[in-house]
């Protein structure tokens, strides 16, 4: 191995971490999640992966999303969003989005 090259991720090096909101149709069901690599963890969810609340109600469609500098910022955001209201969270959405287009194909 060359002198300065290391194997794996610098521990030193922030990984991105990512907030999201998946839904089924607009104004419907919402889950939150977040994550450091957001177009895996959505194909997970597009493709029936991810046990639990999300593939239950079908939530497979990315209506919104936010990147922030590591992970740990991003589940804060989640824990924080997690407490608001439903209006809050369906403002934030349409904000950015307001025909709730899945937002999948913009991200790969």
């Amino acid at each position: 191995m060359s002198p300065g090259l290391t194997r794996g991720p610098s521990k030193n090096k922030k990984m991105a971490g990512y907030l999201y909101i998946l839904s089924n149709q607009k104004n419907g069901t919402l889950y939150i999640g977040a994550t450091s690599d957001l177009q895996k963890r959505i194909w997970e969810h597009k493709n029936k992966f991810v046990p639990g609340f999300s593939n239950q109600y079908k939530l497979f469609k990315l209506v919104y999303y936010e990147q922030f500098e590591d992970v740990l910022s991003a589940r804060a955001r989640e824990r924080t969003l997690k407490k608001w209201n439903r209006d809050w969270k369906i403002k934030l959405i349409e904000t950015q989005n307001p025909n709730w287009k899945d937002l999948y194909q913009s991200i790969i």
